[in-house]
């Protein structure tokens, strides 16, 4: 059953999607704070399901195929979803779709290297980020709501989102520089064998 745990989250977290979709749609207080919780739980089961896999030594093909596809599902619809209504918006759409690009990015790049049986791990960086883009989006779709709970001088919900989505945007490029560079010599280094 420990064996099972870890994908029944990250299957969870792909559940929640259409979910945390309708509930973003729902007016008021109940539809931020619905959507809210759902994103939260779906962000909290991406740490807890690698944490359980790893203490219990029971990481599967699964897992590792099905986790990055959850991570970026949610991302990709949290973003999408605040674009459209303008909460994202002018040049702050720049943030998003550097987090999107690199998020594409990378896949490409994970399925390229698994080819050759090569891993690219997580960063401490990449992880960082990863929390920031969580948090900066959770503040985020907190809404008019979170805007009332936290207002202090110029700074509201709304602001300290965009302002860790742009940190999370310039550690994004940064940790995607690193691994495409990684990506591009290996790359080269397996051309030069033929």
């Amino acid at each position: 059953m420990l064996k099972k745990i870890p994908n029944i989250l990250t299957i969870g977290r792909i559940i929640i999607v259409p979910f945390f979709v309708l509930a973003f749609y729902l007016p008021g207080f109940y539809g931020d704070l619905t959507a809210l919780i759902l994103f939260i739980i779906a962000s909290f089961t991406d740490f807890l399901d690698g944490m359980l896999a790893r203490m219990f030594g029971v990481e599967s093909k699964l897992g590792e195929l099905l986790d990055p596809i959850a991570d970026k599902i949610i991302v990709a619809a949290a973003l999408i979803l605040l674009v459209m209504d303008g909460t994202i918006r002018n040049y702050e759409v720049i943030a998003a779709i550097i987090i999107l690009t690199r998020e594409i990015l990378i896949s490409g790049l994970r399925e390229f290297l698994a080819k050759g049986k090569i891993k690219l791990p997580v960063s401490n960086l990449a992880k960082l980020k990863t929390v920031l883009q969580m948090v900066s989006i959770a503040f985020l779709l907190s809404g008019d709501t979170g805007n009332k709970i936290i207002n202090f001088q110029d700074y509201n919900a709304q602001t300290i989102g965009i302002i860790l989505l742009w940190l999370s945007a310039a550690l994004t490029l940064f940790t995607g520089y690193d691994y495409m560079r990684k990506g591009i010599v290996h790359a080269m280094s397996e051309d030069s064998k033929d």
